[in-house]
């Protein structure tokens, strides 16, 4: 009875001063909004990824100029003095790795596509081995992808996006059908399954023609990415890693104190800095938050002290009726407890819905967490009932008789 009358109480104080609890209460509700709001959407984009690795290549490794990753531009501009991957390196590989189950290679650019009077000017254009769609667990959905004869041939056909079935194609049977990249014709052979977006990104907006005729149509400048499946994780991914490297470094002469001039990356990579990148963002906002609690917790303490100052003469009719300091200390800390519980569950709703909007504008992808919810609003009572503390100690060591004769 003590409990629930003291959350009545602190209801009752909540909504009779509206604008006062407000205030009281933003404090606690934009910390709460904002760790639940960066924890789902930290949760979402951990989940999306690592789905999309999991699905599409999990056990490939990759041979690359450049890492997938760099984190400074001093970086960058010292991965781009490395000599370029070649399609002579590709075929070094593929020849001569014992552990690969298959070797693929790729390069892409952003080009433009033509179908009759639709056009684009943003789209991925893709140089693929034929082995690369089977590489990648991609499901192509309608048609097939290239076959080997084709890719040595370079022959004009494509395998497309579900973007570019659905803006440009039209309705129909899309196999066949001629489009023009950069100019080139091309014939459309399979129709590769819809992967949605990437953080606000379409992932379907791609034309994949022969690497053949990639490098026909736009030179062999640049530097290509060879793909190596390696039919497994753990042991098997290090053991692969390790042949890569070794051949690479065989290809290239390179000295045995020489550092790798090429890069050897698996999908777990990407993966790994891509949480530590989160994690310590969301660690920052985390600390933020932590100072709008204790900015919160503060305001709640002062409103306490004046509730306290204003109740005087009730705290000594309470306790000329027989309620002890503990009474008085447990009414007054669940009050602050209450008050601080009602601005968590306020903040929890609000940084859930902050997250469904986000997503929604620019499809950043955003998983609701139970334990981030429980987490939030265990903390944001815990910091009710820690400033809560002095008020409520305040109150129980009023003497009842200097409180009865203080004026209201």
């Amino acid at each position: 009875m003590e409990l629930m009358e003291g959350v009545k109480l602190a209801l009752q104080a909540l909504w009779t001063n509206k604008l006062r609890s407000i205030l009281t209460l933003i404090g606690v509700v934009i910390g709460v909004a904002s760790v639940i709001t960066v924890v789902t959407l930290t949760n979402g984009a951990k989940a999306f990824v690592t789905s999309k690795i999991n699905t599409y290549g999990a056990d490939v490794v990759t041979i690359s100029k450049m890492p997938q990753t760099f984190i400074t531009m001093e970086e960058y501009l010292e991965f781009q003095k490395r000599r370029d991957v070649t399609v002579d390196d590709f075929h070094w590989i593929e020849s001569a790795c014992k552990l690969c189950v298959s070797v693929g290679a790729q390069q892409t650019k952003t080009g433009g596509v033509v179908y009759g009077k639709q056009s684009t000017t943003d789209t991925q254009i893709r140089g693929w081995t034929w082995t690369m769609p089977a590489m990648s667990n991609l499901n192509i959905v309608i048609g097939r992808g290239f076959t080997e004869t084709e890719d040595t041939h370079s022959a004009p056909v494509a395998v497309v996006g579900a973007d570019i079935v659905n803006n440009m194609l039209g309705p129909g049977d899309p196999l066949g059908k001629e489009i023009r990249v950069d100019g080139t014709p091309f014939r459309v052979i399979g129709v590769a399954e819809a992967q949605g977006k990437m953080f606000g990104q379409s992932m379907d907006n791609w034309v994949a023609i022969p690497l053949t005729a990639y490098l026909a149509n736009y030179g062999a400048h640049g530097s290509l990415t060879i793909y190596a499946d390696a039919g497994g994780g753990g042991a098997i991914m290090d053991a692969v890693q390790d042949e890569l490297r070794v051949l690479m470094r065989i290809r290239r002469h390179l000295r045995p104190d020489a550092t790798d001039s090429f890069t050897v990356d698996t999908s777990a990579t990407f993966q790994n800095l891509l949480g530590r990148i989160l994690n310590n963002f969301g660690a920052v906002v985390v600390a933020i938050a932590g100072i709008s609690l204790v900015v919160g917790g503060i305001v709640i303490m002062n409103i306490m002290l004046v509730s306290v100052t204003e109740r005087t003469r009730e705290i000594g009719v309470r306790k000329a009726l027989g309620a002890r300091r503990k009474d008085i200390l447990l009414q007054f800390l669940i009050e602050s407890a209450t008050m601080s519980l009602v601005g968590g569950v306020i903040g929890v709703v609000g940084g859930i819905a902050v997250a469904k909007v986000i997503t929604l504008i620019v499809a950043f992808p955003s998983v609701v967490q139970i334990w981030s919810i429980l987490v939030s609003l265990f903390v944001a009572t815990a910091v009710g009932l820690f400033f809560g503390v002095y008020p409520a100690a305040k109150a129980a060591q009023l003497d009842p008789i200097v409180a009865l004769r203080s004026e209201i």
